[in-house]
């Protein structure tokens, strides 16, 4: 224990030396070597022996002051209460080594710090959304200090950016933490203000190619293409359309111009009068000006259009035959052109009141009954009124007879030489093919093709039992019948290809088999 004790008197007196007389600086920073408890850190590692720039002697309550003396960035975030050091509480009553030990090797880290603890809130960049999910070295380069991390979106995402920087840098402008295509831009604080229908409309309509800057705030810069006046009402569209539709007009027709939208005026495109340049070619007020190719009279009525028609439409004519002539139109003559009778100037042309001075040429008779026609007809139409009654004749009209055209049968102007056989006028219907006979009444009656009564059990020498009830008809009507149908009733006849036995038992296959089914015999 002799060379403890020399050793400390020997310490004991170095001290004494330095403590008066500091001009001995050599001798202190060795005995300073001899106290230090370990090496310091690789980051501390050029200030080994320069005890003084970390420690003051005898005064370890300005030991924190010396740390940020150095640590000049900590010490303001201090003062700005910034960054994860300036957010904690009671920072100024804390000391450095409390969370930074020193003197315990070259290797081993300054900072007791957990990357899988620590709480990125208590930093200047709050993890949010996706930013949640990354991993440290994501973000923080391992070769450089976790404050140097940049907090600038295009920092990271400029690789990202499908702008391609056209839209500056400040991606929180309209991109949040959640995802690239969650975006809330305020297009309220542009100089642009998207109202109504434009509210919809998707960026890249009006921003093609991400192309923002300096975008013109005009209409027609962006609805040239859809100007169906092609551009003879100029290119201030506003005068008329407002953002919310191109169908509600602000310009008032009525009060800005001298010629009043009525009736079906109201509903015609600007397109539709104004063919040209709006403010070239001012239009004349008379209906002519505008109708005159619509004029289906070709000029015989003249050119005052509104003496018989108003703006409601064209057929809607404010004169009134009844009244203005000696020719009441009744019936079907409500419905008919005025150019149906009227072929001639309306002027110069006097039309004959009989039905015939118009009518000759719908004349089915072909003048046999005379020129008389309302004797038959009236002017609801030419089947409407028919005096004739068909039920005195060899033929009386049934079911659905009641309903068609004497035309339909009677297609020569001899009503008497027309056929009373079915065949003669449905022959085109026979969907038989003439494999039942001629004589649809044996099964049809007038009303209806598919209502049919046969009773072939009771109506014919062949009962349909078995298998052959039900069967379609031309199962077995085969071949066209002229006049009376004549068919074999023998099995063979009809199953002559069914034949297993090859002809080899006969034709009579009745006597073997039934008409249930091949495989039930009357034999054992």
């Amino acid at each position: 224990m002799k060379w403890i004790r020399a050793w400390l008197i020997l310490l004991c007196g170095a001290v004494g030396v330095l403590v008066a007389a500091p001009a001995f600086a050599g001798a202190k920073q060795a005995v300073e070597s001899l106290l230090m408890p370990g090496e310091v850190s690789k980051a501390h590692a050029r200030y080994e022996k320069d005890c003084n720039k970390c420690h003051e002697n005898f005064k370890t309550q300005n030991q924190n002051k010396k740390c940020l003396d150095c640590h000049k960035e900590i010490n303001a975030d201090i003062n700005k209460k910034v960054g994860s050091h300036g957010r904690i509480k009671d920072i100024n009553d804390r000391e450095c080594r409390t969370c930074h030990s020193e003197h315990k090797g070259r290797d081993r880290s300054i900072a007791a710090f957990d990357k899988e603890s620590f709480d990125h809130t208590q930093t200047d960049f709050k993890l949010k959304g996706w930013h949640i999910q990354l991993e440290c070295a994501q973000c923080h380069n391992p070769a450089a200090k976790f404050r140097e991390a940049k907090k600038e979106c295009i920092n990271c995402h400029q690789d990202d950016d499908r702008h391609k920087g056209r839209l500056g840098e400040q991606c929180k402008n309209c991109h949040i933490e959640e995802g690239w295509k969650i975006s809330r831009f305020d297009h309220e604080k542009t100089d642009f203000k998207l109202k109504e229908r434009h509210k919809d409309v998707a960026c890249a309509d009006c921003h093609p190619n991400e192309r923002y800057a300096n975008t013109p705030g005009d209409c027609f810069f962006c609805h040239e293409m859809d100007d169906v006046h092609k551009r003879n009402h100029g290119k201030k569209c506003d005068s008329c359309h407002s953002e919310s539709g191109w169908f509600k007009i602000k310009f008032d027709h009525d009060k800005d111009t001298r010629f009043e939208l009525k009736d079906v005026h109201a509903k015609l495109a600007c397109k539709d009068c104004h063919s040209e340049n709006v403010y070239e070619k001012r239009l004349k007020t008379d209906c002519f000006s505008c109708h005159e190719s619509s004029d289906k009279h070709k000029g015989q009525y003249g050119k005052v259009c509104n003496k018989c028609h108003t703006t409601e439409a064209w057929v809607r004519a404010a004169f009134d035959h009844n009244e203005d002539t000696t020719f009441n139109l009744r019936g079907n003559h409500k419905k008919v052109a005025c150019e149906d009778c009227h072929r001639g100037s309306i002027f110069d042309e006097k039309l004959g009141t009989g039905c015939y001075t118009c009518h000759r040429f719908d004349d089915a008779h072909r003048g046999q009954e005379g020129k008389s026609c309302e004797r038959c007809h009236d002017e609801r139409g030419w089947e409407t009124k028919v005096v004739f009654d068909h039920n005195i004749t060899k033929f009386p009209l049934h079911g659905t007879h009641i309903f068609i055209t004497c035309e339909e049968c009677h297609v020569s102007n001899t009503y008497k030489d027309a056929e009373v056989k079915c065949n003669s006028c449905h022959a085109k219907d026979d969907v038989h093919k003439e494999r039942l006979g001629p004589k649809c009444e044996l099964c049809h009656g007038p009303y209806d093709w598919l209502a049919w009564q046969f009773d072939h059990d009771t109506q014919t020498d062949f009962p349909l039992d078995g298998k052959h009830d039900g069967i379609d008809c031309h199962a077995c009507h085969k071949e066209k019948v002229k006049s009376k149908i004549e068919l074999s009733m023998s099995c063979y006849s009809c199953h002559k290809d069914d034949d297993a036995h090859n002809g080899n038992l006969g034709t009579q296959c009745d006597k073997c088999h039934v008409t249930s089914s091949f495989k039930k015999k009357k034999l054992n």
